[in-house]
């Protein structure tokens, strides 16, 4: 596969949520495929660190996971899957909980893993855990965007909600991009963003950006049975639609975070020790 650096930092995006069950995995995996199919260099980082479900939704057989380069000494390019020359992902562990509470130190070299894998890449996509732990708040303090996956579930708005008041309130994060997943139809987009971007607004003083909207079809479920990715499975649907106008205007997106964290000289190999 080709593993040249690229000149340009990538975009770096985190796809995260307040609650589990929103389809955040797949929207994940399916944007990434959108970008590969018009050739744009993707990397997936399965940042579920404790409990990975990348590989699971597509069937992978995983050898090496993020887990095992930071406790070796071996090229971090060989932790990454390749699908297609297009795209990679870096696979996380599953059932190791020591993942999820990661020490400063560790965090610092899991940051140099990631700007070194991220220099071959035009986008990195992040999906992290569901929730306000440790891994979620500090993939979200690296991006450069902040994506969260919200459903009309009230109890999905409201721990969107917290997760949004948490990163704005304690860790200064002031863009958030809601993508909303599983709706029947625009009317109830439009009434579940209002109501999430009302309620940041009074208490937060902070304006939410809409990102679009997936809505809801039984094959999504039936892709993820069957572990393949609903653009793939059925490309002329709407929620395979909806991702590809999601996937061009993530590709609009600048890379804001140059100063810090992962956006930090991420046009580099950096070395990791």
């Amino acid at each position: 596969m080709n593993s040249t650096i690229v000149k340009t930092p990538p975009k770096i995006f985190c796809l995260t949520s307040g609650k589990g069950g929103v389809g955040k995995t797949s929207l994940t995996v399916n944007l990434a495929f959108a970008m590969a199919q018009v050739r744009r260099r993707v990397l997936i980082v399965d940042g579920d660190l404790g409990l990975a479900n990348v590989d699971v939704i597509l069937g992978l057989p995983v050898q090496t996971t993020i887990r095992d380069v930071l406790e070796s000494e071996r090229d971090p390019m060989e932790s990454v899957v390749y699908l297609n020359q297009y795209l990679g992902i870096l696979p996380a562990t599953s059932g190791v909980p020591e993942m999820v509470n990661l020490g400063l130190e560790e965090h610092e070299q899991l940051g140099r893993l990631l700007r070194h894998i991220a220099a071959h890449f035009q986008y990195v996509l992040v999906d992290t855990a569901a929730g306000i732990g440790n891994s979620v708040i500090w993939f979200s303090t690296l991006v450069d965007h902040i994506i969260v996956v919200v459903t009309p579930d009230p109890t999905s708005m409201t721990d969107a909600y917290a997760l949004i008041k948490v990163l704005h309130q304690e860790y200064q994060r002031r863009q958030f991009h809601i993508l909303l997943n599983q709706v029947q139809n625009l009317q109830e987009a439009q009434q579940t963003f209002e109501v999430l971007s009302k309620v940041a607004k009074n208490y937060l003083q902070l304006s939410l950006h809409y990102l679009g909207t997936v809505p809801f079809e039984p094959l999504v479920r039936e892709a993820i049975r069957e572990q393949v990715p609903f653009f793939k499975l059925a490309p002329q649907s709407k929620a395979s639609q909806a991702i590809i106008s999601l996937a061009e205007r993530l590709q609009h997106f600048e890379t804001k975070n140059k100063g810090r964290g992962m956006g930090l000289m991420a046009q580099e190999a950096m070395p990791l020790s």
